[in-house]
C-alpha cells in the first residue's frame, strides 16, 4: 500500500492515542508523560486551529506516525515541531516525511523560529532532529530552528 502524509482528522485520534501510548512506554518518552485518551488527541487537534497543524503518515490503514506544529499565543512567530513514529515504523523515512511536511507548514505561516524538544540521553533524537534543523534553512530561509533540552516530565507535547 502506498504511504500517504496528510493533515490528521479527529478520526486519527484513536491511533494517535495508540502511538502516544507506545512512546510513554519506552525508556526515554520524548514530549509526554503519560498515555493520552482519543478525546484528549481530538481536543489537541481541534486546538490547532488555524496556526498549528496536526500531520500523520498512513498506509492506507494504519497511522504509522504523526507530527505536530504547536503554536503560543504570547510567541506568535515561533511554533514547536513534535514528531512521533511507532517504533516498527523508525528509520523508514517516516519521520523525515513529516517534517518536510511541517516545515511547509511553518513557511506558508510565517514563522521565524521554530522549537523541538530533546529529552536527554536520547540519541537517535538528536540524530533525528539535528537533521531537520539541516533542512529548515533550504525550506524555510530567514527561519531559526532550536533545540531546548527536555529535562524531566514538564507534560504533553
Amino acid at each position: 500500500m502506498p504511504i500517504n502524509v496528510r493533515n490528521a482528522t479527529l478520526g486519527d485520534a484513536d491511533q494517535i492515542a495508540e502511538i502516544i501510548g507506545e512512546v510513554v512506554s519506552e525508556p526515554d518518552p520524548v514530549g509526554f508523560d503519560h498515555a493520552w485518551t482519543p478525546d484528549e488527541v481530538r481536543a489537541w487537534i481541534k486546538r490547532q486551529g488555524d496556526n498549528g497543524a496536526m500531520f500523520v503518515v498512513d498506509d492506507g490503514r494504519h497511522v504509522l506516525a504523526f507530527a505536530a506544529m504547536d503554536f503560543d499565543s504570547s510567541r506568535p512567530d515561533e511554533c514547536t515541531f513534535g514528531a512521533w513514529v511507532r517504533e516498527r515504523n523508525r528509520r523508514q523515512g517516516h519521520g523525515s516525511m513529516l517534517a518536510e511536511e511541517a516545515l511547509a507548514f511553518a513557511r506558508q505561516h510565517g514563522y521565524k523560529r521554530i522549537r523541538a524538544r530533546l529529552p536527554e540521553r536520547n540519541e537517535p533524537a538528536l540524530s533525528f532532529l539535528s537533521s531537520i534543523g539541516a533542512l529548515v534553512p533550504l525550506m524555510s530561509p530567514g527561519t531559526a530552528f532550536e533545540l531546548p533540552i527536555y529535562q524531566g516530565d514538564e507534560g504533553s507535547a
